[in-house]
């Protein structure tokens, strides 16, 4: 039986609102829980770091390009059931991975859960599109990326902990286990929040993303939120190798490395939240200038010393200067179309994870990293791209103030 939630108590809609809160670190945990796995699983499995790195891409660009598509889909058929059997897809793909040996199989299920984290991610964002009014969804957004963070934070922490105490299917165990659990919870508390269905009209379908697509704000926010994510990213596909061939540590340190640029991630996003009262240039560009200069002073450092907490030192800042963009443009961003709150969501979450999965790619062709300087190089390309892309943004605006491009 479904609620509508739209119309609920105000208790149904904290606990409802609760458990939307704990779904949203999954797509974290999906992300990153197996990352410091990745040296044993290409050894376990017998491939390269390249092919171990396919399956995250795989992953992200199937999550990219299903939220382009679920957004509008769950606009017309509602949030309720597409969780409840996007979790369900969750629980069983994990469980099959762990009896698979081929990578090509692995990449196979890592693109379904892509799909289903999609669904998963844009039905939530969306809850609080419906069941809340312009304020209380600008007080609840502003804290979703910080409680995303959660994910990236404890994910890989917990991985490598999982994988020295037992090895690494255990990261695949323990999110089949975390995606039940949730299923349990939401069938017995949720219910639908969508107030109205929208009937599915191709025309219409593709004339609203032409409109968003066309949307200056909507746009150029996405790009900053993908590059940003982007910069984030580099670390987590590459940093493992690194941290185990290079500086000869297992999988807990991997897990604590992890751990403390995923918190910066969060302070990132702690501090963005703050900074949202500001005009745009210093909103956007400020960040991402400390962003540059960090990178260049770490390259030269890189000239002198091969060292890992200096290196972490350096990144835990890189990485607070990308949460702060990513924050500051993912409120801004989600609120452009409030009245088709699915589809944009599933456009923007879309378009950053597509753009994402290409920058990963990307850097996933360029070679090994067998150095700190060869890593830094690589984050000093994306941050370039970025201040150039923020550069446009700030001289497109040039007139207007932060009110108007908020």
């Amino acid at each position: 039986m479904d609620f509508m939630l739209r119309e609920a108590s105000e208790q149904k809609k904290r606990l409802v609102t609760i458990l939307a809160f704990c779904s949203i670190p999954l797509s974290g945990f999906v992300t990153d829980i197996y990352l410091p796995s990745f040296p044993a699983m290409a050894k376990g499995l017998a491939v390269s770091e390249q092919d171990i790195q396919l399956t995250l891409t795989c992953y992200l660009l199937s999550y990219g390009i299903s939220q382009i598509f679920v957004g509008n889909l769950l606009d017309n058929i509602g949030r309720y059931r597409p969780r409840l059997f996007a979790l369900l897809l969750l629980v069983f793909t994990n469980i099959a991975i762990t009896y698979m040996d081929s990578i090509f199989y692995i990449c196979m299920m890592r693109i379904i859960q892509g799909m289903a984290i999609s669904t998963l991610v844009v039905a939530t964002r969306a809850i609080f599109m419906d069941i809340y009014d312009e304020e209380k969804r600008k007080y609840y957004l502003s804290y979703f990326t910080i409680v995303w963070s959660c994910g990236p934070i404890l994910a890989p922490f917990l991985g490598g902990y999982l994988e020295k105490l037992f090895n690494w299917h255990a990261n695949f165990y323990f999110l089949a286990g975390y995606a039940l659990l949730l299923l349990i919870l939401d069938t017995l508390f949720s219910g639908e929040s969508l107030p109205e269905k929208k009937k599915f009209n191709l025309t219409e379908t593709v004339s609203l993303y032409k409109v968003m697509l066309s949307d200056k704000k909507f746009i150029t926010g996405t790009t900053i939120l993908g590059l940003s994510y982007s910069i984030v990213m580099i670390f987590n596909i590459t940093g493992p190798f690194l941290i185990e061939n290079v500086f000869n540590h297992n999988s807990v340190v991997i897990g604590y490395c992890t751990l403390i640029l995923g918190f910066s991630w969060m302070l990132g996003g702690v501090i963005g939240k703050r900074r949202m009262h500001l005009d745009l240039k210093p909103k956007a560009l400020h960040p991402s200038l400390v962003q540059v200069t960090l990178i260049l002073v770490l390259l030269a450092t890189t000239l002198f010393i091969e060292n890992l907490p200096v290196l972490m030192f350096f990144l835990f800042l890189i990485h607070i200067c990308s949460g702060t963009l990513f924050n500051n443009f993912f409120i801004s961003t989600m609120l452009q179309f409030p009245n088709n709150a699915g589809t944009a969501g599933g456009l923007m979450g879309g378009l950053v994870y597509v753009l994402t999965s290409f920058t990963t790619l990307i850097i996933s062709s360029t070679g090994v990293i067998s150095s700190s300087q060869g890593l830094t190089i690589r984050y000093l390309v994306m941050a370039i791209v970025l201040l150039l892309a923020i550069l446009y943004i700030v001289k497109l605006y040039k007139p207007q103030t932060n009110s108007s491009n908020n």
